[in-house]
């Protein structure tokens, strides 16, 4: 039997012996198990700064993770570039698995957006394991962070 067949057996089985009355009783009876929502947020890079006390905030623990993004080689002079990526922490701030990039935008294609990728994911390596705080790490454990990255670039910045 597959392994996805098992889980609303046992999510039934779970709430008949953990909810007063059995399964049939609970405000939720026949809604399938929802995923854990998405984290979202967006940073404008580069950040000044490099790692500071444990995150206690997304928006801390957000900067503390763009902190790490360069523009890459050849990029510095765009404009507008966006980069998202997706990914999980565990409680004590190393990465899930590999993050993903879900969405790019401002590159001319090929290979500026093969750097921009290298340069996010590497980023992401260069500041993890995020130095959280245990309540913040218990909090984002296991969810997954849309963490997209804005460079605006040289214009406005007096370069």
């Amino acid at each position: 039997m597959p392994r996805r067949a098992l889980l609303p057996g046992l999510a039934a089985a779970l709430v008949a012996t953990a909810w007063p009355g059995g399964a049939s009783s609970h405000p939720y009876a026949g809604y399938p198990l929802a995923l854990p929502e998405t984290l979202r947020g967006s940073v404008e890079v580069p950040v000044a700064g490099g790692r500071g006390p444990p995150a206690d905030t997304l928006r801390a623990l957000y900067r503390a993770l763009a902190s790490c993004w360069q523009a890459p080689e050849g990029l510095q002079r765009m404009e507008d570039v966006q980069i998202t990526a997706r990914f999980s922490l565990r409680r004590d701030g190393t990465v899930i698995g590999v993050p993903q990039i879900t969405f790019a935008a401002g590159v001319p294609g090929g290979e500026a957006r093969d750097a921009l990728v290298r340069a996010t994911l590497d980023a992401i390596a260069r500041c993890t394991p995020a130095r959280v705080t245990p309540g913040l790490g218990a909090a984002i454990a296991g969810r997954p962070m849309a963490l997209r990255f804005l460079y605006r670039g040289p214009q406005g910045r007096g370069i």
